[in-house]
């Protein structure tokens, strides 16, 4: 079941989606060639519980009842989709790291992720960069009430396309509030005019997930790490997103 939520909850996953902007702002003044995605965790893990919020990440079983998530945001690098579990990896230059992160406060949550440019990097992650942020930008300008769910999957597909890229087809976006991931499901794929109605109150985790190569993924053996079958670069972005009257909303923005 969709929920939408009302404006004293939003209020509340704002102050949720701060948190996560916070840490996302720290994080592009430290990333470096040479420091590790463990580092990055442990000052993203500080941040968050400075604040009086929660790491949501940290033990999330999700759907499928495997080990619990070990850390506090996920860090992929490269090839790596998502769900990268932090560790010893050092980040070099050229790379292209994506942080996710979550938050939960006062019984909300807010979930965002942002892809990083290291140093000086190729001309196609440089290529593959541009095209995930404005397919996440032209998700969130279909957002608007009254529209439907699958004109925000289109509008993330057709940047992809515009470029010769792929979208990961098997992880989506999705809603979020008292739970990380609430209805409904939103591809990043498909074409405009299907699914539900957007609703005033609805708020939208949409994050697109695009790849240099092919759209097909494997899990890695830790049983999170999710990486390009085909070993090529992939790039992520996310923002949490509430349905407006006047317009959709980014709660996770500075």
């Amino acid at each position: 079941m969709i929920i939408c939520k009302s404006p004293d909850e939003i209020k509340i996953m704002e102050k949720a989606g701060k948190i996560v902007a916070k840490v996302l702002s720290k994080v592009e003044e430290i990333i470096k060639p040479g420091i590790t995605s463990e580092y990055i965790d442990r000052v993203a893990e500080e941040i968050i519980i400075s604040e009086n919020a929660i790491p949501a990440f940290k033990g999330y079983k999700g759907r499928f009842d495997k080990k619990p998530y070990p850390s506090s945001v996920c860090v992929s690098i490269n090839e790596e989709v998502v769900h990268g579990i932090p560790g010893k990896r050092v980040i070099r230059d050229g790379d292209l790291v994506s942080v996710d992160v979550g938050a939960k406060i006062d019984g909300f949550y807010g979930d965002a992720a942002r892809t990083f440019k290291v140093g000086k990097v190729s001309r196609d992650a440089e290529r593959l960069w541009k095209a995930t942020k404005e397919a996440l930008e032209m998700g969130i300008e279909k957002g608007k009430v009254g529209n439907r769910l699958s004109d925000i999957s289109n509008a993330i597909e057709n940047r992809a396309i515009k470029d010769g890229f792929s979208v990961v087809r098997d992880f989506v976006g999705h809603g979020i509030g008292r739970e990380m991931h609430e209805d409904p499901q939103i591809l990043n794929y498909g074409p405009p005019g299907q699914g539900p109605v957007l609703k005033e109150g609805m708020v939208l985790a949409i994050e697109p997930m695009l790849n240099l190569g092919g759209s097909e993924v494997k899990i890695m053996g830790d049983s999170w790490t999710v990486v390009t079958s085909d070993g090529k670069l992939s790039c992520h972005f996310e923002n949490t997103v509430a349905l407006c009257k006047d317009g959709p909303k980014i709660l996770t923005e500075a």
